[in-house]
């Protein structure tokens, strides 16, 4: 799915225009943001895509929300 990035005055957001919404990004699972997943405030787990950690943002992404468990996650990790 197609979400944008952007840094706001609280951290960053995570806006999904396909279901107008628009999250705070509550914990990283890389301090680079890219090529991890991303929780959101509404309890949504996105997977990025692996991108240079100086990436300029706002920024729209392809990320696959994760809905499984973890050997699931893994298994989304190895065929990205």
């Amino acid at each position: 799915m197609k979400v944008t990035i952007r840094r706001t005055d609280s951290g960053l957001s995570a806006y999904v225009p396909k279901k107008d919404l628009e999250e705070p990004i509550v914990r990283l699972e890389n301090e680079g943001l890219w090529g991890g997943i991303v929780l959101l405030g509404n309890g949504w787990r996105l997977l990025l895509p692996d991108l240079p950690k100086d990436t300029r943002l706002p920024v729209t992404v392809e990320a696959k929300k994760i809905v499984a468990d973890d050997a699931a996650i893994e298994a989304q990790r190895e065929s990205s």
